[in-house]
């Protein structure tokens, strides 16, 4: 709700401060005294558009700021804070501040929650916070969304589960026809996907590479290509180690064992060259070993020849073409092959699933419209029920021959709220036309039809806050004493707003803000008009109805039937 308003240069306003509250505010005034700025300023801060007329004359600018409190987890608390708000938590109420200025060039800047925001994010919240009806402002619900959100409320827990089950149902069956939807349409683009990976398949399959096989391959390729080389550096190698040629005293075995003999022989008298003789004996094998080797290694060399490096080579030409095709090494290329397998086994079951599509897409279409006939069946009730209380209302409210009329009829096609296109119309009289919310009824009218089914809805589908602009126009007598029950009734619910010139209505606020214009002169005849905004203590109301009931708000006769009228009114609801 709104707990406080600033008012500065706005039309005849200078400053002013609102000091609001839950429970019905009235804003009364004279004629010309500025009421209405008090509506101007709520519109400023629900992103109406700017005027620059609206400023105050000689002024730079006018501006408007209001204090909400609201529930921190509310859809526009979130969304404050998302457009960067800082909000003020105290005892789980937030604490939320608007602003909107506009200069008298018509420039216009948005503040919310002490941050610079667009202009419609102001709508946004304002569409969440604070409805409007007025001479001519939208309706609430003048769209066919609103108006269904509307009536589902109304319908309570059984709609409420109905759509529920209806929308789960809904999605599933919409997935499956896009699902299927996209398996026909996409059916070309799988074949030649399949073939192409059959194919590839099939050239990496007759192929048959091992994990690491290029590797291994470029190691024999090298060692092929150079076999002679390789063949002279083990025989040299070898005849280094043991070789007859050069003597047996020349070569390394022979020279190690010689020299392990000689520490042998004198080993009883130093045990460290008796140590070191050990260990020559272990380098004596180690050379005997390797010495085999390097003659098992030429031997192997023999064996091997120009055409093995053919077929190798051959073999690595083959491979190179799978690397290039389908992955940078061999191992890569048989994880794509795995890869590839996998997909061409889900192409092949694509047919499949689309059969078990078709089953499961008939059986969610009876389900699906099974359901819409049940909701449709209990918005049509609901609809019955909520048109004869608002007509009811309407009686009460000077319009005795007015009716709400809800039509449920069945939509084109199935959507994800129903199967129903639902239009609230209203029926000015009988034997006339039914006509859309808004049209061929004067402001004042529709101002009361919308109270009648604001006060109907008002404990389904609450806005924290109602302002309502000339609901008594045309109104007098008995009807009025209505209407301000009837908004008494809303605001036990919400927050309301009324700018009224009824005293029948202003009786039964909880706080009464008076708009007083003041006028000054110079003395070449000019002047400055200006409005003061002031908070009437329970004396001060009796004035202000005896000023609206007589235009005398001294004379006795006039403040008695004031007294009545505040007596009556807090009589209403003390019962």
């Amino acid at each position: 709700m709104i707990e406080e308003m600033r008012i500065r240069d706005l039309g005849v306003i200078t400053d002013a401060t609102l000091n609001l509250g839950p429970g019905l505010t009235v804003v009364t005034g004279e004629t010309g005294a500025g009421k209405t700025m008090v509506i101007t300023a709520l519109g400023l801060l629900r992103g109406a558009r700017s005027d620059a007329g609206a400023v105050r004359l000689n002024a730079k600018s006018a501006s408007a700021e209001a204090v909400l409190r609201l529930d921190p987890n509310s859809p526009a608390a979130l969304r404050a804070a998302e457009a960067g708000a800082v909000l003020e938590e105290y005892d789980g109420v937030a604490e939320l501040i608007l602003a909107r200025t506009v200069t008298s060039e018509g420039r216009s800047r948005a503040y919310v929650g002490g941050r610079a925001a667009p202009v419609g994010v102001l709508a946004e919240l304002g569409d969440e916070l604070v409805v409007v009806h007025g001479q001519s402002d939208q309706l609430r619900l003048k769209g066919a969304p609103a108006q269904r959100q509307a009536l589902d409320k109304f319908g309570g827990k059984p709609v409420e589960e109905a759509l529920r089950a209806y929308g789960d149902a809904f999605r599933q069956w919409r997935d499956a026809l896009a699902e299927r939807d996209r398996l026909r349409s996409e059916a070309r683009e799988r074949l030649r996907e399949a073939e192409g990976l059959e194919a590839a398949l099939t050239e990496i399959g007759d192929l048959d590479p091992q994990p690491g096989e290029d590797v291994a391959l470029k190691a024999e390729s090298m060692r092929l290509g150079n076999l002679e080389e390789l063949r002279t550096a083990a025989l040299v190698a070898h005849q280094a180690l043991v070789s007859e040629d050069i003597g047996a005293s020349a070569d390394a075995v022979s020279l190690v064992d010689e020299a392990k003999r000689q520490l042998e022989a004198v080993a009883e008298h130093d045990a460290d060259l008796g140590a070191l003789a050990e260990r020559l004996a272990e380098v004596g094998y180690l050379l005997a070993d390797i010495s085999a080797e390097l003659a098992g290694y030429g031997t192997a060399l023999d064996s091997e020849g120009a055409g093995r490096l053919e077929e190798v080579e051959s073999r690595r030409a083959a491979l190179s073409v799978l690397v290039r095709k389908y992955a940078p090494t061999i191992d890569e290329v048989l994880a794509w092959q795995e890869d590839a397998i996998k997909r061409l086994l889900e192409l092949s079951s694509d047919s499949s699933r689309v059969e078990e599509l078709d089953d499961v897409i008939a059986d969610l279409d009876r389900q699906v419209h099974e359901l819409a006939d049940g909701l449709s069946a209990l918005r049509r009730t609901a609809a019955e029920s909520l048109a004869a209380k608002v007509s009811d209302e309407l009686t009460a409210l000077a319009m005795p021959d007015a009716q709400l009329l809800i039509d449920v009829t069945p939509a084109e096609s199935l959507t994800a709220h129903g199967a129903d296109d639902i239009a609230f119309t209203l029926q000015p009289h009988p034997g006339s036309a039914p006509r859309a919310l808004g049209k061929g009824a004067s402001g004042g009218e529709l101002s009361r039809v919308m109270l009648a089914i604001e006060v109907v809805l008002a404990a389904v589908d609450p806005v924290p806050t109602f302002v309502f602009d000339e609901v008594d126009a045309g109104v007098g007598g008995k009807a009025a004493v209505e209407i301000g029950r009837r908004l008494a009734m809303l605001a036990e619910h919400v927050q309301v707003i009324v700018v009224t010139h009824l005293p029948q209505v202003a009786a039964f606020a909880a706080r009464h803000i008076r708009v007083t214009k003041n006028v000054s002169r110079d003395g070449e005849g000019g002047g400055v008009t200006a409005s003061d905004v002031e908070v009437l203590p329970d004396e001060e109301r009796v004035r202000e109805l005896a000023r609206m009931l007589a235009g005398q708000e001294d004379s006795a006769s006039a403040r008695a039937h004031a007294e009545e009228l505040l007596a009556d009114a807090a009589r209403t609801f003390a019962r």
